[in-house]
Parts: structure tokens; C-alpha cells; sequence
């Protein structure tokens, strides 16, 4: 469960579906506009996690899109992949130069096309200047030397435990799913299922001892840290 809302905007209402299929199967939310300017009503007024964007479009094209969305300030960070037919090397540098953060040639995979929305939303979830030093409670989260400690007592954790806390740490006080624990922090991990994220939550809470219950669990969905102070 993803629990994430991407925007399709293109005028090919064949085309939308297609890509709209493969997203949904994923767990997204899809929201779909035909034109430039429904886009761009639909991202002012909704809150998105990602947009789809095609270049070839009769009113606006995406281009004038994803110029404008990066005008916006509450926009500025929102991942812009571009969809286009166009495949020549202009095209894609004007794409990118405009503001865009991956542009896929049609047509094209739709495992790639997966891959790619997931490893935009992965970049869009980690903090530019990430803090130091996360503390809850009694609890100190040192990122930078990746040890955890709990008062002045250093803990032991593996690291893949380190990861998932780092993840949660990062985004202190946002329930993550199992599915965005995995994308961020075991992904490179064979065989990982959301019982494994379990698993590793279990280990990490014992290692915690007295201190277990800052990371709460959110039933039939995923995790959360309480939030504290950072440096």
C-alpha cells in the first residue's frame, strides 16, 4: 500500500490508461489530466507525490508545464517525469534543462517506467541537508557516524536495522508502509518481504529496550518515530 498520488498528464487518453494500469498495480493513486492546464489546476489544488508528463499536448505543452510548476514554490521539489516520443538528445536535455527529472522515451518498458517512478519518489523522500544528530527521548540517532545510542550507552544493530531506523528517523513523526520502508532502506536486500520489515522492527525495538516504544506501530500499514530534536 503506497498511498501515494501520482498526476498522468497527456492528451492520449489510450496512452494514459496504459501507464495508469501499470501504476495502480504498483498501489498509487492516479490522478489523470488531458491537457496542460487541467495539469496544472489538478497539482495547485491537489497534493501529489509525482507527475507524469507528456510534451505533445494541444493547449499548453509540457514543457510550459513543468516550467510553471517549477515557478510555484510549494512545487519546486514535486519529481517531474517526462513520458515523450520524442527521442533525440535536444529534446531530452531541453526536457531536463526545464526542469524535469527523468525523461523515458515512448515506448518503453513499463517495468522501467515502475523503476524509475520509484526511484524519483525514493530521491524526493531524502531531506537536502539531512540533520546530524536525531534525538527521541533517550534515544540519539547519529547519522553521520551511523551509531545509535541510547543515553551515552552505544547499541548494537545490524545493518539493515541501522538503515530501517535511519529511514524512520528521517522522516520522524510520517507513518512509512512496509512497501517505502523496503524501497528505502532494503531494496538492495534479496528475498525482502513486509514480514521482514517486521523482523527487523522487532530486533531494532529489543536493541532499544526501555526505549522501544518511541517507534509505534500503525496497524495494517507500516511505522512511524515519534518526533524529536535534531542538530
Amino acid at each position: 500500500m503506497n498511498e501515494q498520488t501520482i498526476l498522468i498528464v497527456d492528451d492520449q487518453d489510450e496512452f494514459s490508461r496504459y501507464v495508469r494500469q501499470f501504476l495502480e498495480q504498483e498501489g498509487f493513486e492516479v490522478i489523470v489530466a488531458k491537457d496542460g492546464h487541467t495539469g496544472l489546476s489538478i497539482a495547485t489544488k491537489h497534493p501529489l507525490d509525482l507527475v507524469v508528463l507528456d510534451l505533445t499536448m494541444p493547449d499548453i505543452d509540457g514543457l510550459e508545464v513543468c516550467a510553471q510548476l517549477r515557478a510555484d514554490p510549494r512545487k519546486q521539489r514535486l519529481p517531474i517525469l517526462v513520458l515523450s516520443a520524442r527521442a533525440s538528445t535536444a529534446d531530452r536535455i531541453l526536457g531536463l534543462e526545464t526542469g524535469a527529472d527523468d525523461y523515458l522515451v515512448k515506448p518503453f518498458d513499463p517495468n522501467e517506467l515502475v523503476a524509475r517512478v520509484k526511484a524519483l519518489l525514493r530521491r524526493s523522500t531524502i531531506p537536502d541537508n539531512p540533520p546530524a544528530i536525531i534525538r527521541v527521548g533517550e534515544v540519539s540517532i547519529d547519522l553521520a557516524a551511523r551509531k545509535v545510542f541510547l543515553r551515552n550507552i552505544a547499541l548494537t544493530l545490524t545493518a539493515a536495522q541501522f538503515r530501517i531506523l535511519e529511514v524512520l528517523a528521517l522522516h520522524a513523526g510520517r507513518v512509512l508502509s512496509r512497501d517505502e520502508i523496503i524501497e528505502a532502506a532494503l531494496r538492495d536486500d534479496t528475498e525482502v518481504t513486509e514480514r521482514t520489515v517486521d523482523v527487523h522492527i522487532a530486533g531494532i525495538r529489543k536493541a532499544l529496550g526501555r526505549a522501544a516504544g518511541c517507534i509505534e506501530t500503525v496497524r495494517s500499514f507500516g511505522y512511524v518515530l515519534q518526533a524529536g530534536e535534531t542538530e
